[in-house]
């Protein structure tokens, strides 16, 4: 007997994932992500499993799911073209290795391999006598789209084959294979960089541009788009015989169609899915977006007599990754003000598990990224969230309207003080006019003692907070007539806590020159420019008194910072804190260095460097000073003039984004050598 309320829920779920297939696979316009598809699914196939009598022809877990287009001719597959089950975790998937092991003892001692889960659009290529005659999409299965004058356009598919025509290969009488058309990611950004610059409408991911460019009408709009494809499965052959999935890969090498380098081939279970727990760590170093790996058993007549599962073959299992990408409702706009005045806004979120944390807020960059993608309070919003990178809204779900959303507008007050908010001629941003706004004095103090500036121990956000609230700061130079008596006052202060931060105080008023410029926050001025500025004047009053011209002829500073470097020094505020860390002593100064025909011979002059992740015998410090004695540059961010990326354990999404733009990563060891070259 089944419950009622699992009954109910059971209808409920197949009404929810048939509107979820129509609005992906009919209108190309998806409300939910691939992962939270899978979520439901998962919840279905569950119930399931307990009542069998629950499983219905017409239930989402019986098909592959799809409907064919009414635009585009049909096509009759030769096979089945499946969709695979799920392994979410090494868990799941020694589970599922196991239990295709009780139905065939075989696989115990069988191979297997393990390929990237692509995410883009599957598609069915046809070829007779080696030469390409249709082309279709998945559809729902069985039936597809016949959309062969598409993949025409892509120029990594073979017209005919061999492509190589000296390859010492045989072409079959009649080949279809399956693969997967995308966008790589570099290509897919670069696309909407050139889009946005010439005004017209960017795209949200690669996986839905590569569809919607596929399924067009107009083949000139699938050419303009950056569309390659990956192959890795024989749905039919004949004239030649295959024995097992890692020959196919061989094979089809051989004959010329592009297919997934990263793919392996495995003995042992075990090592398969160390491989895919491995790729999860460094799956962004891909050119093309993936949630997962794909582990098949190798041989092909076992893979054939361990047989189907509803719409899942046995002999395959996708290791899902944590989604990076998923959907949930923006509830509200907030903004933060930071330590330069700027209004920035931010995503208030129904919470939502994304990338292995849950997220209640995310990033919506400026109050421009909200009007460009029409991002309303309301809306749901597609998050994304890789790696350590802050989650970030990518844009609103209009399918998913009702019309009840709210348009967002710029505030005109600070939401902190409540003070005038300016957005200035020609910029972006929106700025607080009130220099003592409190927020940005937490700001601009957090800055200031942070571990890339005065790097004071014990000195974080949190206090700087609690500092302004109880006015014991109304400036960065209060910082050093902190005393131990007036910490001992504060919350969470005991005798030792309030003698250690003193004495880290009493440490930072000797930082050089360089750390100090970094910490005032001058815009325009990172450490770089701090460096740069520091070894020209040596010292705060020699650069106060530079001109712009003074300032622009120092090489990497531009027009525009020697201005902003120029203006903050002659504004009151600023020359009143000037005046106070002259009379603390706080006023370093160092030999001033001046440009040398002899700096041009040093091994890292002209290049620009980018550090990331912990080096086996260098602080970040060192390998910053290596650089520079030798002539190089430190970057915060890479870019395409960056020269290299130095990589060390852990390293962060700078080195595959190095890797998308072909820059070269070295170790510690191999910076040393450079200098031998």
């Amino acid at each position: 007997m089944v419950p009622i309320h699992i009954s109910t829920r059971v209808a409920e779920l197949h009404k929810i994932l048939h509107a979820h297939n129509y609005h992906y696979y009919v209108e190309q316009a998806p409300i939910i992500t691939d992962h939270e598809f899978d979520q439901l699914l998962r919840e279905l196939q569950e119930y399931e499993a307990a009542y069998p009598s629950l499983v219905t022809s017409d239930s989402p877990s019986q098909r592959v799911g799809g409907e064919v287009s009414e635009k585009f001719p049909k096509v009759a597959h030769p096979g089945p073209i499946l969709s695979l089950g799920n392994a979410f975790g090494a868990e799941e998937a020694h589970d599922w290795a196991a239990r295709i092991a009780r139905l065939d003892d075989r696989v115990e001692s069988t191979s297997f391999t393990v390929e990237p889960k692509i995410d883009g659009l599957t598609v069915v290529l046809h070829y007779e006598n080696g030469l390409f005659v249709q082309g279709a999409t998945r559809g729902n299965g069985e039936i597809g789209e016949d959309i062969t004058a598409n993949l025409r356009t892509i120029r990594s598919m073979p017209l005919r084959l061999p492509v190589a025509p000296d390859a010492d290969v045989v072409v079959p009488t009649r080949l279809v294979v399956r693969g997967e058309a995308f966008l790589p990611v570099a290509e897919f950004e670069a696309m909407n960089e050139k889009l946005a610059a010439a005004g017209e409408k960017t795209y949200v991911n690669p996986r839905n541009t590569a569809s919607g460019a596929l399924r067009n009408l107009d083949t000139k709009v699938t050419a303009s788009r950056p569309l390659t494809l990956l192959c890795y499965q024989v749905v039919l052959i004949e004239g030649v015989t295959l024995t097992s999935q890692w020959e196919t890969l061989e094979y089809l090498k051989a004959l010329g169609f592009p297919v997934p380098a990263v793919s392996t081939l495995f003995d042992k279970i075990d090592d398969a899915v160390a491989f895919c727990v491995e790729w999860g760590e460094k799956r962004h170093a891909l050119t093309y977006e993936t949630d997962g790996m794909v582990i098949k058993v190798n041989p092909n007549d076992l893979y054939e007599d361990l047989g189907i599962t509803g719409k899942d073959p046995r002999a395959a299992v996708a290791f899902k990754y944590p989604a990076e990408e998923v959907t949930t409702t923006l509830n509200d706009i907030g903004v933060n003000v930071g330590r330069t005045g700027v209004l920035t806004p931010y995503a208030i979120l129904e919470p939502v598990a994304v990338g292995g944390v849950v997220v209640k807020q995310a990033t919506l960059h400026n109050f421009d990224f909200i009007f460009e993608k029409d991002i309303r309070i309301g809306d749901r919003v597609l998050i994304k969230r890789a790696g350590e990178v802050i989650p970030y809204v990518i844009g609103p779900v209009e399918a998913a309207r009702s019309g009840a959303e709210v348009v967002f507008e710029i505030p005109t007050l600070c939401p902190v003080c409540g003070e005038l908010a300016e957005q200035p001629e020609g910029e972006v941003a929106v700025y607080c006019m009130n220099t003592s706004c409190p927020a940005q004095l937490k700001r601009v103090i957090e800055h200031f003692v942070s571990r890339g500036t005065l790097d004071i121990d014990g000195f974080g956000e949190k206090l700087a907070v609690q500092l302004v609230d109880e006015g014991l700061l109304s400036d960065v130079a209060d910082v050093f007539t902190l005393t131990k008596e007036q910490l001992l006052t504060l919350d969470g202060f005991a005798e030792k806590k309030a003698v250690n931060l003193v004495a880290a105080i009493d440490v930072a008023k000797t930082r050089p020159l360089d750390r100090l410029l970094s910490a005032l926050g001058i815009k325009g001025v990172g450490d770089v420019a701090a460096t740069d500025l520091a070894k020209r004047f040596g010292s705060l009053d020699a650069l106060q008194a530079a001109s712009v011209e003074d300032l622009v002829a120092i090489e990497g500073i531009g027009p525009i910072s020697a201005q902003f470097v120029a203006d903050w020094f002659v504004k009151p505020s600023n020359q009143k804190l000037l005046d106070k860390l002259r009379a603390l002593n706080v006023w370093p100064t160092q030999a001033v260095v001046e440009a040398s025909p002899d700096d041009e011979a040093l091994a890292f002059s002209g290049m620009t460097f980018v550090l990331t992740g912990t080096l086996p015998n260098w602080s970040r410090s060192d390998a910053k000073a290596f650089i520079e004695q030798h002539g190089g540059k430190v970057s915060g961010s890479v870019s395409k003039k960056t020269s290299y990326v130095v990589v060390g354990a852990s390293p962060g999404s700078k080195a595959a984004k190095a890797e998308q733009l072909g820059i070269q990563l070295l170790d510690e060891a191999a910076l040393q050598a450079l200098i031998a070259l």
